[in-house]
C-alpha cells in the first residue's frame, strides 16, 4: 500500500481490496475513538484500557510501519526520476492513471446519465484546477496540514491514489523532496493533516460509500481523467522524443492491471452494509 500511495495512479484502497483486508481496515478505522485520553484525564484508567482495547493494533502496526517505510524508501527514487528523465516519469504516471480510470468504470458499470453527468464535471473541475496559475497554493504548513487530510482519505478509496490528490494540489513533487530531506516538521503537520482526516472523514466516507458510491466513484473517475493536463504539460515541456514517451506511458497502463492477473479475480468494492457482530 505505501509503494502504491506514493505513485499517482495506484490506488492504496485497491491494494488492500485485493489483499483482502480493505473491509476490516475501514472498519478498524470508523472505530477509533479516542475517548481513553477523557479517560485517562479522570484517572478511569478501567475505561481507558477498555476502550484502547478495541483499536486493532494488530492491523494498525505491521501495516502503517509498511506503510512508512515503503514511502520513505521510494520517495527517494522517485525523486530522483522526476529531477534527472521527468518526460518519461510523468508519461508513466499518465499511464497509470489512465488505467486506473478504466479499471475503476470497467469493474463499476457506471452507464447512467447520472454518473456520466457527474464524471464530466469531475474532469472539468480537475482540468480547470490544475491550469489555473492563481490556485498554486504554496508549500506552508496549514496547505500541508489540508494536503494530508485530503490525501489520507483518498488512499482509502478504492481507485483512487494518495499521490494523486497531492498531484491535483501541486504538492507531489514538495513531498517527495520533504521526505528525501527528513523535513520532521513538514513531515510531522502533514502527517498530522492525514492522521486529523482519517479521523474525521472514516466515517464519511463508510456512510458515503454505501449510500452514493456510484455517484462518487463517477466524479472521481472524471477527476482522474481532468488531472491528467497535470503530467501531459510537464511532459511536452520536457520531453526530446515521443517514441519513448509512448513506450514508458504504455507501460504504466498495462502495469496497473498486473495486480487483477496476479489474484486472478476482479477487484469488487465491499459490502459496507454488513456490520460485524460481538463474535467479530
Amino acid at each position: 500500500m505505501g509503494i502504491a500511495d506514493i505513485i499517482p495512479g495506484i490506488s492504496g484502497g485497491t491494494i488492500a481490496l485485493i489483499t483482502g483486508i480493505y473491509e476490516r481496515l475501514v472498519r478498524s478505522i470508523s472505530k477509533i475513538d479516542f475517548k481513553f485520553v477523557a479517560y485517562l484525564l479522570k484517572g478511569d484508567f478501567g475505561e481507558a484500557k477498555e476502550n484502547i482495547g478495541k483499536i486493532d493494533f494488530k492491523l494498525f502496526i505491521p501495516l502503517v510501519s509498511g506503510i512508512v517505510l515503503a514511502m520513505l524508501f521510494m520517495s527517494n527514487i522517485i525523486y530522483f526520476l522526476l529531477i534527472n528523465v521527468t518526460a518519461l516519469t510523468y508519461a508513466f504516471f499518465f499511464g497509470l492513471i489512465v488505467a486506473s480510470a478504466v479499471l475503476l468504470y470497467k469493474k463499476e458499470h457506471f452507464m447512467s446519465v447520472k454518473n456520466i453527468s457527474l464524471s464530466i464535471i469531475g474532469f472539468i473541475f480537475a482540468f480547470l484546477f490544475t491550469g489555473f496559475s492563481a490556485l498554486q497554493l504554496g508549500h506552508s504548513l496549514p496547505v500541508l496540514f489540508i494536503s494530508g487530510a485530503m490525501a489520507i482519505c483518498a488512499m482509502i478509496l478504492p481507485g483512487i491514489s494518495g499521490a494523486f490528490v497531492l498531484l491535483l494540489l501541486n504538492q507531489y513533487e514538495h513531498m517527495l523532496f520533504v521526505l528525501k530531506n527528513l523535513q520532521f516538521l513538514e513531515i510531522f503537520i502533514f502527517c498530522f493533516g492525514g492522521f486529523v482526516g482519517i479521523l474525521c472523514f472514516s466515517r464519511v466516507l463508510d456512510y458515503a460509500l454505501r449510500k452514493y458510491e456510484a455517484a462518487i466513484m463517477s466524479f472521481l473517475i472524471g477527476l482522474m481523467l481532468g488531472v491528467l493536463r497535470l503530467p501531459y504539460l510537464n511532459i511536452v515541456s520536457t520531453m526530446d522524443s515521443v517514441l519513448p514517451v509512448l513506450i514508458m506511458a504504455m507501460f504504466g497502463f498495462f502495469i496497473v492491471f498486473i495486480p487483477e492477473k496476479m489474484f486472478r479475480k476482479p477487484v469488487k468494492a465491499p459490502d459496507m452494509s454488513k456490520q460485524p457482530t460481538k463474535d467479530n
